[in-house]
């Protein structure tokens, strides 16, 4: 069983929106790598778009984004495996080819891609690690984005070899660039950080990214 269900998923539920952002002030920063922006972005439009990425616990990525100006929603789910398999109790066996992953829906006249990946590779994951993230260890937490169209595809290849080339990280990242379709995961981990603030494992691992996200991007932050 993975870490973060033994210390209890269905723990101290907090319904006051904004709860965990009051909190994260006191938590101690994981530490910020500064990276720079993308060479290459893609190019700026009309209309809402959606980035899939995946960076170890859901929880966490998804409350770092639901943080983040111009993002519209962020829904955490499972990517990279088929439907059948959709679901907590079989991903968490680590036999279905899916990672945790978080869709974000945002406004490209505000946010570019560009920018959401320097979010997810400066505070949102540590990109180093292979197959896991902190205490949460195996496939499921692997660092790995899910193109939408080959635009995304070519930046987020091109940013992963620059950031790579730059050395900022003291070692190889091991981001995946993959295909593969999105499923929303189960009501109960949807805004999870939000609703649960005092959780043990989102107080340990979670708040201390916000506090990181304020930071690194005072700019882009948004209660």
């Amino acid at each position: 069983m993975p870490p973060k269900l033994r210390l209890g998923v269905t723990a101290l539920v907090l319904a006051v929106a904004g709860a965990g952002v009051a909190t994260t002030l006191g938590a101690r920063s994981p530490a910020i790598v500064s990276v720079p922006p993308a060479r290459i972005d893609v190019a700026g439009s009309r209309g809402l778009q959606t980035a899939v990425l995946a960076g170890g616990c859901f929880w966490g990525m998804e409350g770092v984004f639901e943080h983040v100006r111009g993002v519209r929603s962020v829904t955490s789910g499972y990517a990279g495996g088929d439907a059948r398999t959709a679901n907590y109790e079989a991903v968490s066996s680590e036999r279905t080819r899916h990672a945790e992953a978080v869709r974000i829906v945002f406004d490209p006249t505000e946010i570019s891609y560009g920018a959401l990946l320097r979010i997810y590779f400066a505070v949102a994951h540590d990109p180093t690690q292979l197959n896991r993230q902190g205490p949460d260890v195996g496939p499921s937490y692997r660092s790995a984005i899910f193109p939408i169209g080959s635009e995304q595809a070519r930046v987020a290849r091109a940013y992963v070899a620059q950031l790579d080339a730059s050395g900022r990280f003291g070692k190889p990242l091991t981001t995946r660039i993959e295909s593969g379709r999105f499923f929303p995961a189960e009501p109960h981990h949807q805004d999870f950080m939000r609703r649960n603030p005092t959780h043990p494992y989102v107080r340990a691992h979670d708040l201390p990214k916000l506090a990181a996200l304020k930071a690194e991007f005072p700019a882009l932050w948004r209660e």
